[in-house]
């Protein structure tokens, strides 16, 4: 192999053209070029051709700027005219002279870089002038988050029905507006020719002038119209039921507001995951040695051997390949440790997901044995712990770790599979073996899959535990058949909290966002004064457009766990307890009133 290009560290790049033929024949200029040889270069005692041979100098030199610690021609246009050094022309050391053009090639990523840094450092002033304002906007998104959850418990019912009737009114209006498009074109040239004879057609605005179309819009829209009427009759109850777990939801997390901070301790955890995963991953990535080879001009038998440039002068090599060098190539290894890093690097993602699922896992324990507290508490708030999220979080550390590993245990598993079907697809991408990229695909999607099952069936365990204390694996079935066997209730309160959550993170994120745009771009003329002059107005908007989703988001996955931690609760409840002074229902009034159930002879929580 050809011996990769000289490179030197130097105190100062060269600011003048110079090829090292002419500056051997001046001292004064052999002096300056001194600067820029190894520090085996003897001057003037060796012949110039030698020099060059062995690599102790560059042939030339070209004026250059510093640029992440590296000299990159200096290159400048001065009325359309590329120039170095202000010359248009250079000599390359064999008497050449050539265009100053063939530089740019070379230079071509040099200015992607500096061209980024520049954007980096306009982007970081923009957050120097407008930081204050943008945790201003990520206070407002706190505070509407939390005011939405709070008119939860008086609004979620209004939410939902109006939500309910305007897709029915929409809908109606798609029925009419397909009925009347279709009438409009009856007796026009070419509109009863039918969708088989037509054909596909890439212009998809072709069926737009078919009464077969329109007819069959109007169909289907009078299906899912009848369909949801239907549901919307049959579910009526069910739909009542989850709007009063989501109110009594609301309750819950107002009785323990200091839930709505716990995430910042799930986040805090995670961060020492993500940093335990990188130091682990940056150390086995470095802990490779520099490898050196034999690199040669004419043929050598040698030739990409490894060596050792302590004792190469002195080895046989030097004897038989008089013109072989011993230079780096590469960092690596060839032992067993550097063979199976690779290995080594999968488990590291192993422990890293294992110890992630285990925080996240804690934090899902911790919110359902608050929640969990306050639904058995019969007078409520008043037989609640004093200190309920801390009570949780020291009961699930003492007694409920094991089932916390054993949970995360198996999440990690099936997510470091996905990670190398994930490497192995990567591998075979230039692989033509169709039987394998589909196999391939159907165990990554098969694996998604189950990695959401395990997701679901985790956190409906933890809230098994930490309401019953049991181990993992019954918790696990005992929720899964739980429900099961109110899975009409289950698909009715999922798609209800996922319709109000949507609905709460865009009105937020939204209205937050429009706030910050209006802002930064001096929109708004009573504070138009005070909005800070910025490089990038998109900076700080994006930056508090992602800072409220992720807000919006945390409040939002406290309330979940709340929600369904009290569904859960509310099952249990319907099935061991029968309303006697024995087995009292522990629900809200609410719940009784609207399942018809009541407490004999206890009075109403």
């Amino acid at each position: 192999p050809r011996p990769p290009p000289l490179q030197i560290c130097v105190s100062k790049c060269p600011d003048r053209y110079m090829t090292y033929m002419t500056a051997s024949g001046s001292p004064a200029s052999l002096e300056y070029y001194r600067n820029f040889c190894t520090p085996e270069y003897k001057g003037s005692q060796k012949a110039p051709l030698l020099v060059l041979k062995d690599k102790e100098c560059p042939a030339m030199l070209i004026p250059s700027t510093p640029l992440a610690r590296r000299c990159f021609p200096a290159i400048q246009a001065k009325k359309g005219v590329i120039m170095v050094g202000n010359k248009t022309t250079y000599e390359d050391g064999w008497g050449n002279q050539r265009n100053v053009t063939e530089l740019l090639e070379g230079a071509k990523k040099a200015n992607v870089v500096l061209e980024t840094r520049q954007l980096a450092m306009k982007i970081f002033e923009d957050y120097t002038v407008s930081w204050y304002w943008i945790i201003i906007g990520l206070v407002i998104a706190m505070v509407a988050s939390l005011i939405f959850i709070v008119l939860l418990r008086f609004l979620a019912g209004i939410m939902v029905w109006v939500m309910i009737v305007m897709v029915i009114l929409v809908l109606g209006y798609g029925i009419f507006h397909c009925y009347m498009e279709y009438a409009k074109l009856k007796g026009e040239a070419g509109s009863d020719v039918s969708l088989t004879d037509l054909g596909f057609q890439t212009d998809l605005r072709v069926y737009l002038h078919l009464r077969q179309t329109w007819l069959a819009f109007l169909i289907i829209l009078c299906v899912l119209e009848l369909v949801i009427v239907l549901l919307l009759i049959f579910l009526r109850k069910r739909i009542l039921i989850a709007i009063a777990l989501i109110k009594e939801a609301s309750r819950a997390v107002g009785h323990v507001m200091s839930s709505l901070l716990f995430p910042l301790c799930t986040f805090f955890l995670l961060c020492l995951c993500i940093a335990y995963w990188a130091s682990t991953a940056v150390f086995l990535s470095t802990s490779n040695e520099a490898v050196y080879k034999v690199f040669n001009e004419s043929a050598c038998p040698f030739s990409g051997q490894t060596c050792k440039p302590e004792t190469f002068n002195t080895s046989n090599v030097t004897k038989l390949c008089p013109d072989a060098q011993c230079l780096f190539a590469f960092y690596g290894g060839e032992t067993a440790y550097h063979k199976y890093l690779i290995v080594l690097q999968f488990f590291n993602v192993f422990m890293f997901f294992w110890l992630a699922n285990f925080v996240i896992a804690l934090g899902q324990v911790t919110l359902a044995g608050a929640f969990a507290s306050y639904y058995w508490a019969f007078k409520k708030p008043d037989d609640m712990p004093a200190f309920p999220l801390f009570s949780a979080f020291g009961r699930a550390l003492r007694y409920h770790t094991g089932s916390l590993a054993f949970g995360s245990l198996v999440l990690a598993i099936v997510q470091v599979i996905r990670v190398i079907l994930e490497y192995l697809d990567h591998r075979l991408k230039a692989a033509e073996n169709k039987f394998a990229k589909f196999l391939l695909s159907c165990l990554k999607c098969c694996f998604w899959c189950l990695e959401k099952f395990i997701k679901f069936l985790n956190r409906n365990a933890y809230i098994m535990i930490a309401i019953y204390g049991t181990n993992f694996c019954t918790s696990a079935r005992n929720a899964f058949f739980l429900l099961m066997r109110n899975i009409i209730r289950v698909a009715v309160l999922d798609k209800v909290t996922d319709f109000l959550f949507f609905l709460g993170k865009l009105l937020i994120v939204g209205s937050v966002g429009i706030l910050a745009f209006f802002f930064f771009t001096q929109r708004i003329k009573l504070v138009q004064d005070t909005a800070p002059p910025l490089n990038y107005y998109w900076v700080p908007i994006l930056t508090v457009i992602v800072g409220s989703y992720l807000i919006a988001h945390g409040f939002f996955s406290v309330y979940g766990m709340c929600v369904d931690t009290l569904f859960l609760c509310f099952l249990e409840d319907l099935e061991r307890n029968d309303g006697s002074a024995e087995k009292p229902y522990f629900m809200s009034q609410n719940l009784r009133k609207l399942l018809k159930k009541t407490n004999k002879g206890q009075p109403d929580a």
